[in-house]
């Protein structure tokens, strides 16, 4: 790998039998490793792009892996998004100079 361990990126590693997940963080001080094996069941590997030995995966997606979630079968439903503040000449219809 050609990234630097020390950039605050976590490391995730998966045995083939796909129980076991380590995961590798710079934490500022040191290193920490974390361990976790499950009892039943397996965790799914993230897609990985044809060639490339590593991949790039949202916060979000972490959880979900270590939860067990199913990373195909996610659907985002719509969410409301407040729209962004008006400036002041906006909401007067003046112009700001």
């Amino acid at each position: 790998m050609q990234l630097d361990a020390l950039s605050g990126a976590i490391y995730i590693f998966i045995n083939k039998r796909r129980n076991q997940i380590k995961l590798l963080l710079w934490e500022g001080d040191g290193l920490s490793l974390y361990h976790k094996r499950l009892e039943s069941g397996t965790y799914e590997r993230p897609l990985m792009e044809e060639g490339k030995p590593d991949c790039m995966i949202a916060p979000q997606k972490l959880l979900f892996i270590l939860q067990g979630v199913a990373l195909q079968k996610i659907q985002y439903r719509k969410k409301f998004k407040k729209f962004a503040a008006l400036s002041t000449s906006q909401k007067t219809g003046g112009s700001v100079r």
